[in-house]
Protein backbone atom coordinates (compact mmCIF):
# COMPACT_ATOMS: atom_id res chain seq x y z
CA UNK A 1 0.00 0.00 0.00
CA UNK A 2 1.17 3.06 -1.19
CA UNK A 3 0.67 5.80 1.60
CA UNK A 4 2.25 8.89 -0.18
CA UNK A 5 0.49 11.82 -1.55
CA UNK A 6 0.24 12.44 -5.30
CA UNK A 7 2.62 15.18 -6.84
CA UNK A 8 -0.70 16.87 -7.34
CA UNK A 9 -1.54 16.82 -3.60
CA UNK A 10 1.74 17.93 -2.84
CA UNK A 11 1.49 20.86 -4.93
CA UNK A 12 -1.39 21.79 -3.55
CA UNK A 13 0.39 21.24 -0.02
CA UNK A 14 3.27 23.83 -1.00
CA UNK A 15 0.51 26.31 -2.44
CA UNK A 16 -1.52 26.25 0.61
CA UNK A 17 1.22 26.53 3.16
CA UNK A 18 2.89 29.93 0.69
CA UNK A 19 -0.94 31.07 0.93
CA UNK A 20 -1.56 31.03 5.02
CA UNK A 21 1.60 32.09 5.63
CA UNK A 22 1.29 35.04 3.87
CA UNK A 23 -2.53 36.19 4.88
CA UNK A 24 -3.19 34.83 8.24
CA UNK A 25 -2.63 37.44 11.07
CA UNK A 26 -1.80 36.69 14.43
CA UNK A 27 -5.14 38.54 15.54
CA UNK A 28 -7.46 36.40 13.70
CA UNK A 29 -5.14 32.90 14.70
CA UNK A 30 -5.98 33.96 18.26
CA UNK A 31 -9.76 35.09 17.82
CA UNK A 32 -10.46 31.75 15.94
CA UNK A 33 -12.84 32.82 12.72
CA UNK A 34 -12.60 35.81 10.87
CA UNK A 35 -15.06 36.80 7.74
CA UNK A 36 -12.03 38.72 5.96
CA UNK A 37 -10.08 35.25 6.14
CA UNK A 38 -13.26 33.38 4.85
CA UNK A 39 -13.56 35.03 2.09
CA UNK A 40 -10.07 34.71 0.88
CA UNK A 41 -10.46 31.26 1.14
CA UNK A 42 -13.71 31.52 -0.64
CA UNK A 43 -12.55 33.36 -3.38
CA UNK A 44 -10.49 30.56 -3.87
CA UNK A 45 -12.77 27.83 -3.92
CA UNK A 46 -10.67 26.64 -0.64
CA UNK A 47 -13.83 26.33 1.09
CA UNK A 48 -15.33 23.99 -0.08
CA UNK A 49 -13.13 22.48 -2.58
CA UNK A 50 -14.58 18.85 -3.40
CA UNK A 51 -18.18 21.07 -4.06
CA UNK A 52 -18.73 21.45 -7.85
CA UNK A 53 -17.54 24.86 -9.73
CA UNK A 54 -21.46 25.26 -10.21
CA UNK A 55 -21.81 25.69 -6.89
CA UNK A 56 -18.24 27.77 -5.92
CA UNK A 57 -16.14 24.70 -5.51
CA UNK A 58 -13.04 23.09 -7.26
CA UNK A 59 -14.35 19.38 -8.00
CA UNK A 60 -11.82 18.15 -5.93
CA UNK A 61 -11.02 14.46 -5.03
CA UNK A 62 -11.98 14.09 -0.92
CA UNK A 63 -7.60 13.62 -0.46
CA UNK A 64 -6.93 16.93 -1.91
CA UNK A 65 -9.88 18.50 0.44
CA UNK A 66 -8.07 16.36 3.27
CA UNK A 67 -4.35 17.89 2.41
CA UNK A 68 -6.09 21.51 2.68
CA UNK A 69 -8.14 20.94 5.63
CA UNK A 70 -4.60 19.33 7.06
CA UNK A 71 -2.77 22.47 6.36
CA UNK A 72 -5.52 25.05 7.51
CA UNK A 73 -5.87 23.22 11.01
CA UNK A 74 -1.85 22.86 11.75
CA UNK A 75 -1.79 26.68 10.75
CA UNK A 76 -4.71 27.38 12.91
CA UNK A 77 -6.52 29.25 10.37
CA UNK A 78 -9.16 31.01 11.50
CA UNK A 79 -12.19 29.02 10.54
CA UNK A 80 -13.32 26.84 12.93
CA UNK A 81 -17.52 28.16 13.04
CA UNK A 82 -18.22 28.12 9.65
CA UNK A 83 -16.95 24.93 8.63
CA UNK A 84 -19.67 23.09 10.80
CA UNK A 85 -22.57 24.42 7.99
CA UNK A 86 -20.24 24.14 5.15
CA UNK A 87 -19.01 20.36 6.06
CA UNK A 88 -22.00 18.96 7.01
CA UNK A 89 -25.31 21.59 6.01
CA UNK A 90 -23.44 22.03 2.79
CA UNK A 91 -23.68 18.79 1.86
CA UNK A 92 -26.79 17.58 2.49
CA UNK A 93 -28.37 20.65 0.94
CA UNK A 94 -26.72 19.51 -2.26
CA UNK A 95 -27.90 16.00 -1.68
CA UNK A 96 -31.61 16.84 -0.76
CA UNK A 97 -32.09 20.47 -1.96
CA UNK A 98 -34.69 21.75 -4.77
CA UNK A 99 -32.78 24.00 -7.45
CA UNK A 100 -33.62 26.87 -6.18
CA UNK A 101 -32.90 26.41 -2.52
CA UNK A 102 -29.32 24.95 -3.73
CA UNK A 103 -28.73 28.12 -5.82
CA UNK A 104 -29.92 30.41 -3.22
CA UNK A 105 -27.42 28.74 -0.73
CA UNK A 106 -24.40 27.06 -1.81
CA UNK A 107 -22.66 29.61 -3.69
CA UNK A 108 -22.63 32.30 -0.96
CA UNK A 109 -21.73 29.82 1.48
CA UNK A 110 -18.99 28.32 -0.72
CA UNK A 111 -17.50 31.80 -1.16
CA UNK A 112 -17.64 32.37 2.58
CA UNK A 113 -20.77 35.56 1.99
CA UNK A 114 -23.21 33.10 4.57
CA UNK A 115 -22.28 31.09 7.90
CA UNK A 116 -25.13 28.69 8.59
CA UNK A 117 -24.66 27.12 11.96
CA UNK A 118 -26.04 23.67 13.47
CA UNK A 119 -29.38 23.39 16.13
CA UNK A 120 -29.88 19.44 17.12
CA UNK A 121 -29.30 19.33 20.79
CA UNK A 122 -32.34 20.38 23.07
CA UNK A 123 -32.12 20.03 27.00
CA UNK A 124 -33.85 17.12 27.05
CA UNK A 125 -31.97 15.61 23.73
CA UNK A 126 -28.68 15.81 23.81
CA UNK A 127 -26.91 12.42 22.54
CA UNK A 128 -30.61 10.65 21.59
CA UNK A 129 -31.04 13.66 19.23
CA UNK A 130 -34.10 11.98 17.36
CA UNK A 131 -35.77 12.68 21.29
CA UNK A 132 -36.41 16.29 19.37
CA UNK A 133 -39.48 18.66 21.05
CA UNK A 134 -38.50 21.48 18.87
CA UNK A 135 -41.94 21.87 16.66
CA UNK A 136 -42.77 22.68 13.53
CA UNK A 137 -46.47 23.21 12.46
CA UNK A 138 -47.74 23.58 9.13
CA UNK A 139 -49.81 26.76 8.16
CA UNK A 140 -50.82 27.59 5.00
CA UNK A 141 -47.75 28.46 2.73
CA UNK A 142 -45.86 28.83 6.21
CA UNK A 143 -44.27 26.56 8.84
CA UNK A 144 -44.90 28.13 12.91
CA UNK A 145 -41.73 27.12 15.19
CA UNK A 146 -41.82 26.94 18.31
CA UNK A 147 -39.20 25.16 20.92
CA UNK A 148 -35.65 25.41 22.33
CA UNK A 149 -31.92 24.72 21.29
CA UNK A 150 -29.13 24.40 23.47
CA UNK A 151 -25.24 24.11 23.01
CA UNK A 152 -25.47 25.62 19.21
CA UNK A 153 -22.07 26.70 18.60
CA UNK A 154 -21.53 29.82 16.52
CA UNK A 155 -25.41 30.78 16.31
CA UNK A 156 -24.18 34.99 16.95
CA UNK A 157 -21.51 34.51 13.99
CA UNK A 158 -23.87 33.06 11.73
CA UNK A 159 -26.47 33.63 9.14
CA UNK A 160 -28.68 30.81 9.09
CA UNK A 161 -29.73 27.79 11.25
CA UNK A 162 -29.98 24.09 9.88
CA UNK A 163 -32.50 23.04 12.78
CA UNK A 164 -34.21 19.86 13.30
CA UNK A 165 -37.85 20.32 14.42
CA UNK A 166 -40.73 17.85 14.86
CA UNK A 167 -43.39 17.71 12.28
CA UNK A 168 -45.34 14.21 13.45
CA UNK A 169 -46.31 13.80 16.91
CA UNK A 170 -48.16 10.36 15.47
CA UNK A 171 -45.34 8.47 14.20
CA UNK A 172 -42.06 6.67 15.85
CA UNK A 173 -40.06 9.37 16.51
CA UNK A 174 -37.37 9.00 13.86
CA UNK A 175 -40.19 9.05 11.48
CA UNK A 176 -41.42 12.06 12.65
CA UNK A 177 -38.30 14.98 12.10
CA UNK A 178 -37.69 17.58 9.26
CA UNK A 179 -34.62 19.41 8.55
CA UNK A 180 -35.30 23.34 8.30
CA UNK A 181 -32.63 25.87 6.97
CA UNK A 182 -33.73 29.32 8.67
CA UNK A 183 -32.36 32.56 8.67
CA UNK A 184 -31.55 33.92 12.06
CA UNK A 185 -32.67 37.25 11.16
CA UNK A 186 -36.60 36.38 11.65
CA UNK A 187 -38.69 37.34 13.92
CA UNK A 188 -39.06 35.53 17.12
CA UNK A 189 -35.69 33.93 17.16
CA UNK A 190 -33.35 34.92 20.44
CA UNK A 191 -30.34 33.99 21.03
CA UNK A 192 -28.45 33.95 23.99
CA UNK A 193 -24.56 33.26 24.95
CA UNK A 194 -23.32 30.13 27.00
CA UNK A 195 -19.73 30.29 28.29
CA UNK A 196 -18.01 27.23 28.24
CA UNK A 197 -15.31 25.99 30.78
CA UNK A 198 -12.70 27.50 28.87
CA UNK A 199 -14.07 31.14 29.34
CA UNK A 200 -14.89 31.39 25.61
CA UNK A 201 -18.17 32.01 24.29
CA UNK A 202 -18.55 29.43 21.25
CA UNK A 203 -21.87 28.36 22.76
CA UNK A 204 -25.72 29.45 22.31
CA UNK A 205 -29.04 28.65 23.64
CA UNK A 206 -31.43 29.46 20.61
CA UNK A 207 -34.64 29.71 20.99
CA UNK A 208 -38.45 29.98 18.72
CA UNK A 209 -41.12 31.70 19.53
CA UNK A 210 -44.13 31.35 16.95
CA UNK A 211 -41.23 31.65 14.13
CA UNK A 212 -43.07 31.79 11.17
CA UNK A 213 -40.78 30.36 7.78
CA UNK A 214 -41.85 30.33 4.52
CA UNK A 215 -42.17 26.33 3.36
CA UNK A 216 -38.93 26.96 0.99
CA UNK A 217 -37.25 26.57 4.43
CA UNK A 218 -38.35 22.76 4.76
CA UNK A 219 -35.04 20.70 3.11
CA UNK A 220 -36.28 17.73 1.03
CA UNK A 221 -39.36 15.71 2.53
CA UNK A 222 -40.93 16.16 5.39
CA UNK A 223 -40.59 14.01 7.70
CA UNK A 224 -37.41 12.16 6.42
CA UNK A 225 -35.28 14.64 8.50
CA UNK A 226 -33.47 12.04 10.50
CA UNK A 227 -31.78 10.27 7.94
CA UNK A 228 -30.62 14.15 6.27
CA UNK A 229 -29.24 14.70 9.41
CA UNK A 230 -27.41 11.38 10.81
CA UNK A 231 -25.71 11.18 7.02
CA UNK A 232 -24.62 14.95 8.08
CA UNK A 233 -23.25 13.83 11.43
CA UNK A 234 -21.35 10.60 9.58
CA UNK A 235 -19.58 13.97 7.84
CA UNK A 236 -18.77 15.44 11.27
CA UNK A 237 -17.62 12.30 12.74
CA UNK A 238 -15.03 11.49 10.49
CA UNK A 239 -12.73 13.53 12.30
CA UNK A 240 -10.65 14.67 9.92
CA UNK A 241 -9.38 17.72 11.35
CA UNK A 242 -8.62 15.97 15.04
CA UNK A 243 -5.13 14.05 14.00
CA UNK A 244 -3.54 17.44 12.64
CA UNK A 245 -4.78 19.41 15.73
CA UNK A 246 -2.88 16.97 18.27
CA UNK A 247 -0.03 16.83 15.82
CA UNK A 248 0.46 20.85 16.49
CA UNK A 249 -0.05 20.50 20.02
CA UNK A 250 2.48 17.90 20.12
CA UNK A 251 5.15 19.66 18.03
CA UNK A 252 4.91 22.48 20.27
CA UNK A 253 5.19 20.62 23.69
CA UNK A 254 8.32 18.82 21.99
CA UNK A 255 9.82 22.53 21.04
CA UNK A 256 9.03 23.19 24.77
CA UNK A 257 10.57 19.93 26.11
CA UNK A 258 13.92 20.73 23.98
CA UNK A 259 14.19 24.37 25.15
CA UNK A 260 13.11 23.86 29.00
CA UNK A 261 15.10 22.17 31.32
CA UNK A 262 14.75 20.84 34.81
CA UNK A 263 17.65 20.13 37.23
CA UNK A 264 19.94 21.73 34.47
CA UNK A 265 19.12 19.18 31.17
CA UNK A 266 15.89 19.34 28.61
CA UNK A 267 13.17 17.96 29.60
CA UNK A 268 13.35 16.00 26.49
CA UNK A 269 16.13 14.04 27.83
CA UNK A 270 13.79 13.17 30.83
CA UNK A 271 13.29 9.18 30.00
CA UNK A 272 9.34 9.36 31.77
CA UNK A 273 8.65 12.71 28.86
CA UNK A 274 10.49 11.22 26.03
CA UNK A 275 7.82 8.21 26.35
CA UNK A 276 5.14 10.34 26.92
CA UNK A 277 5.68 12.32 23.78
CA UNK A 278 6.81 9.50 21.87
CA UNK A 279 3.65 7.33 22.57
CA UNK A 280 1.34 10.71 22.06
CA UNK A 281 2.93 10.70 18.28
CA UNK A 282 2.20 7.02 17.60
CA UNK A 283 -1.51 7.27 18.66
CA UNK A 284 -1.74 10.40 16.68
CA UNK A 285 -0.46 8.28 13.50
CA UNK A 286 -3.06 5.52 14.18
CA UNK A 287 -5.61 8.74 14.26
CA UNK A 288 -4.46 10.01 11.22
CA UNK A 289 -4.78 6.63 9.76
CA UNK A 290 -7.91 6.33 10.38
CA UNK A 291 -9.10 10.03 9.40
CA UNK A 292 -7.73 8.92 5.83
CA UNK A 293 -9.20 5.73 5.72
CA UNK A 294 -12.49 7.92 5.87
CA UNK A 295 -11.57 10.35 3.12
CA UNK A 296 -10.49 7.29 1.12
CA UNK A 297 -14.20 5.77 1.50
CA UNK A 298 -15.68 9.28 0.17
CA UNK A 299 -13.42 9.21 -2.38
CA UNK A 300 -14.83 5.95 -3.59
CA UNK A 301 -18.39 7.41 -3.15
CA UNK A 302 -19.01 5.59 0.23
CA UNK A 303 -20.75 7.24 2.93
CA UNK A 304 -18.46 6.22 5.95
CA UNK A 305 -20.89 5.28 8.84
CA UNK A 306 -19.68 2.92 11.62
CA UNK A 307 -16.06 4.15 10.17
CA UNK A 308 -16.90 7.61 10.83
CA UNK A 309 -17.66 6.47 14.31
CA UNK A 310 -14.45 4.73 15.18
CA UNK A 311 -12.37 7.94 13.79
CA UNK A 312 -14.71 10.03 16.38
CA UNK A 313 -14.32 7.81 19.52
CA UNK A 314 -10.81 7.31 18.74
CA UNK A 315 -9.59 10.65 18.03
CA UNK A 316 -11.78 12.84 20.57
CA UNK A 317 -10.49 10.43 23.61
CA UNK A 318 -7.13 11.24 21.74
CA UNK A 319 -7.74 14.94 22.41
CA UNK A 320 -7.93 14.03 25.69
CA UNK A 321 -4.92 11.87 26.57
CA UNK A 322 -2.90 14.22 24.64
CA UNK A 323 -4.51 17.70 26.82
CA UNK A 324 -2.83 15.42 29.96
CA UNK A 325 0.41 14.57 28.80
CA UNK A 326 0.66 18.15 28.10
CA UNK A 327 -0.21 19.30 31.39
CA UNK A 328 1.84 16.93 32.62
CA UNK A 329 4.95 18.26 30.76
CA UNK A 330 4.13 21.93 31.24
CA UNK A 331 3.06 21.06 34.95
CA UNK A 332 1.79 24.32 36.79
CA UNK A 333 2.86 26.84 34.11
CA UNK A 334 0.02 25.09 32.03
CA UNK A 335 -2.65 26.67 33.83
CA UNK A 336 -1.75 30.14 32.97
CA UNK A 337 -3.30 32.12 30.38
CA UNK A 338 -1.89 33.58 27.87
CA UNK A 339 -1.90 37.18 28.98
CA UNK A 340 0.48 35.66 32.18
CA UNK A 341 3.96 36.69 32.49
CA UNK A 342 5.00 33.58 32.71
CA UNK A 343 2.85 31.60 30.49
CA UNK A 344 4.32 29.24 28.20
CA UNK A 345 2.99 28.16 24.73
CA UNK A 346 0.61 31.17 24.31
CA UNK A 347 -1.70 29.52 27.32
CA UNK A 348 -2.52 27.25 24.54
CA UNK A 349 -2.19 23.99 26.92
CA UNK A 350 -4.75 25.05 29.52
CA UNK A 351 -7.04 25.95 27.12
CA UNK A 352 -6.89 22.64 24.75
CA UNK A 353 -6.91 21.12 28.66
CA UNK A 354 -10.32 22.24 29.52
CA UNK A 355 -11.96 22.46 25.58
CA UNK A 356 -10.92 18.18 25.61
CA UNK A 357 -13.50 17.58 27.78
CA UNK A 358 -16.19 18.15 25.28
CA UNK A 359 -14.73 16.55 22.83
CA UNK A 360 -16.25 13.34 24.13
CA UNK A 361 -19.41 14.72 23.79
CA UNK A 362 -20.47 16.59 20.79
CA UNK A 363 -21.45 14.80 17.72
CA UNK A 364 -22.47 11.61 20.22
CA UNK A 365 -21.07 10.56 23.35
CA UNK A 366 -18.12 8.38 23.01
CA UNK A 367 -20.72 6.06 24.56
CA UNK A 368 -23.19 6.24 21.57
CA UNK A 369 -20.07 5.96 18.80
CA UNK A 370 -19.28 2.29 20.38
CA UNK A 371 -22.83 1.41 20.47
CA UNK A 372 -22.95 2.31 16.37
CA UNK A 373 -19.63 0.56 16.03
CA UNK A 374 -21.08 -2.78 17.64
CA UNK A 375 -24.12 -2.47 15.83
CA UNK A 376 -23.35 -1.35 12.59
CA UNK A 377 -19.76 -2.43 12.09
CA UNK A 378 -19.44 -5.29 14.25
CA UNK A 379 -23.45 -6.99 14.00
CA UNK A 380 -23.70 -7.12 17.55
CA UNK A 381 -27.39 -7.45 18.92
CA UNK A 382 -29.32 -4.53 19.98
CA UNK A 383 -29.71 -5.64 23.59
Amino acid sequence: MDFRFSEKEEALRREVREFLAREITPEEQEAGFSREFSLKLGAKGWLVPTWPEEYGGLGATPMESLVLTEELVYHRAPIGVQIIGLGWVGTSLMRHGTEEQKRKHLLDMARGRSWVCTAYSEPEAGSDMAAVKCRARAHGDHYIIDGQKTFITGAHLCDYVWLAARTNLDVPKHRGISAFLVDLKTPGITIRPLVNMVGVHHFNEVFFDEVRVPRDCLIGEENQGWYMLVTALDVERSMVASPTACRRILDDLVGFATEACHKGEPLARHPVVRHRLAEMATEIEVGRMLAYRVAWMQSRGIIPNYEASIAKVYNSELEQRLANVGMQVLGLYGQLKRDSKWTSLEGRMGYAYLNAVSATIFAGTSEIQRTIVAIRGLGLPRQ
